[in-house]
């Protein structure tokens, strides 16, 4: 595959993989998405918006410049925003790839880290040279203003300009929640929402802190995905209770919300309201109880997103939608092409031919 390398959403060229519920894999043009969707299935997405999360700045101990990268928070309360777990990198920025990053200064519990006109201090290490808990100074204010006016979007080094929020935030972004973007959504605007509607396919959202991509440590990008904090409008809820009762498919739009809805499921099926914590990694061996389908980015295997896919289909067709996904190009990365994979368990539903004109 190719790395997506300029922050374009919705390029007119986008492509869609699709592997119906028999393994079968077709190719379409994404804006062709509600073509594969059905009357009465349900789209969710993730209408987190993204945050400024890469700040940089100075430790103060040693006087060395330094890149932190926050990573997770307890809740989505817009007033807890004191206390988070982060990335520190040492010198450098996002055009050095992560995995070459150097490590920061040693740190140590009550360092200060100066990050523009926000001040942090590291309450504790967690299990790595990089990876800490932090608290900053100040009110929620205070540090919601800091974050506005010093952080940037995170990003990696196939991504050639610099990013800004808005080529990180969808459409339908509401509360700053996203530690990255989560891009899935990318794959949506207004018209599509509208075409969906006029096929008789509900759309509905949940906000899920979409946490970070990659750490450049392979033991810690082993951790990946961390529990991540979740709301669940009770709209939503009740949205995937009409979809059920009118045997439509629950289609996610990303894997966060593959995360956030399993997470805040019943043992059948029902989805409850409310705030929660996706604390679950779900791999091949994962039963789903609500997603039926997922609209996905393309990911490499190994990475916990390419896993997650395992729960949908078996680890034979994944492969050979691998082959599909290089042999016709497809790119990859936050603001690369999709696919769509359906889960096998379902019962077998009908699919036009293999190739589609764009």
């Amino acid at each position: 595959m190719i790395a997506a390398h300029e922050p374009i959403q919705r390029p007119p060229d986008a492509k869609l993989l699709a592997i119906d519920a028999t393994g079968r894999i077709t190719h379409w043009p994404r804006r062709a998405f509600p073509a594969l969707l059905s009357r009465g299935d349900l789209v969710v997405a993730n209408d987190a918006a993204t945050l400024p999360a890469s700040l940089r700045g100075v430790h103060v101990a040693s006087g060395r410049n330094i890149e932190v990268r926050l990573a997770q928070r307890g809740s989505l309360d817009p007033e807890d925003v004191r206390d988070f777990a982060a990335l520190i990198f040492g010198e450098g920025d996002y055009r050095t790839p992560t995995e070459a990053r150097p490590l920061p200064p040693v740190l140590a519990a009550g360092d200060v880290l100066a990050l523009g006109p926000l001040r942090a201090t590291v309450r504790h290490l967690c299990g790595h040279p990089r990876f800490v808990a932090l608290r900053f100074d100040g009110t929620a204010q205070a540090i919601w203003r800091g974050l506005a006016l010093h952080g940037r979007a995170i990003q990696y080094a196939y991504m050639r300009p610099a990013l800004e929020l808005w080529d990180v935030w969808t459409p339908f972004a509401g509360a700053a929640a996203a530690f990255e973007a989560p891009s899935a959504g990318f794959a949506l605007d207004w018209a599509l929402l509208a075409k969906m509607r006029r096929r008789g396919v509900e759309f509905a959202t949940i906000t899920h802190a979409a946490g970070i991509s990659s750490t450049g440590d392979e033991a810690l990008d082993a951790l990946l995905p961390l529990d991540e904090p979740y709301r669940i409008p009770s709209s939503t809820a009740d949205a995937v209770a009409r979809a059920r009762e009118r045997h439509g498919r629950i289609i996610a739009v990303g894997t966060t919300v593959v995360r956030a809805l399993e997470a805040a499921a019943a043992p059948r099926g029902l989805v409850h309201a409310g705030a929660g914590i996706a604390a679950t990694r779900i791999v091949p061996s994962t039963q789903l109880r609500v997603v039926d389908a997922v609209l996905s980015g393309t990911h490499e295997p190994g990475t916990s997103h390419y896993a997650l896919l395992g729960a949908f289909v078996s680890a034979a067709t994944l492969r050979e939608a691998d082959r599909e996904l290089e042999t016709h190009r497809y790119r990859t990365h936050e603001f690369g092409d999709s696919v769509l994979v359906e889960r096998a368990a379902l019962p077998i539903r009908p699919r036009p031919a293999q190739r589609h004109a764009a």
